[in-house]
């Protein structure tokens, strides 16, 4: 076609040139981690302690967080992190189908029927800078895929924070607060006693998810899922 012609299909992680649209070529696709095997069974953190069994990991058995479950497809690591950073901030959207099937595939326990899609929203001033929500765009596509209801403007961020890159743990906790959102919109009252799933695109340390799932409690969620595209497994200091 003359459109591929004058603008090949590239790469959505390093950019060469692929046959087609929203792929990755033969390197990249061999460099990604996807999450399987032991995993925790609340925040879904791959599990190399050779405890037996479908058991939580000690950061949650210590300190349990706001949400039930949480699930990712992928690993954030070389890979995956030039595929989030092309996805969120180079603009390369072709992949979100794609993302989101993977998505799919990892939050199968989750995705019940009667579940309520719920995007990590952004600032609006953030939206204006980058011109799109990158977590509602992962969110339409599971929704499409499963069938499943998506409120994209119901969970709005309601106060600005500073960028969580580069941040460490304590300092995303505390950047990061409940305070930071609402539950709002005509859908408001949907929530209420229904499992919702938080999308969003990176897991680090929870504390955007967490911030999220107290509120989402408060609004009268029964049961609180979080699905991401890609999770920090060991060094949460990678900047996102």
């Amino acid at each position: 076609m003359l459109v591929h012609a004058l603008l090949p299909a590239r790469c959505l992680a390093c950019g060469r040139v692929v046959d087609e649209q929203g792929s990755l070529c033969e390197v990249c696709w061999k460099g990604l981690r996807f999450i399987g095997g032991d995993l925790c069974r609340i925040c879904g953190r791959p599990r190399e302690d050779g405890r037996p069994g479908d058991l939580a990991c000690a950061e949650c058995a210590d300190e349990p967080p706001a949400y039930d479950i949480a699930r990712a497809a992928l690993v954030y690591g070389t890979v995956g992190r030039s595929l989030i950073l092309s996805f969120k901030h180079g603009g390369r959207i072709a992949g979100a189908s794609t993302f989101a099937r993977w998505m799919v595939d990892a939050g199968r326990p989750m995705l019940t029927d009667g579940s309520l899609l719920l995007p990590v929203p952004a600032h609006r001033w953030r939206l204006f800078a980058r011109g799109f929500n990158q977590a509602a765009l992962l969110a339409g596509h599971v929704a499409r895929q499963t069938g499943l209801v998506c409120l994209p403007d119901t969970l709005r961020r309601v106060r600005r924070t500073v960028s969580q890159q580069g941040l460490g743990s304590r300092e995303r906790r505390a950047n990061v607060t409940p305070g930071a959102f609402a539950v709002a919109g005509r859908d408001a009252h949907a929530i209420a006693d229904r499992p919702v799933v938080l999308i969003d695109d990176v897991l680090t340390t929870g504390s955007t998810v967490n911030a999220c799932s107290v509120i989402l409690r408060r609004a009268g969620a029964c049961r609180i899922g979080v699905l991401t595209l890609a999770r920090v497994a060991q060094d949460e200091t990678q900047p996102i």
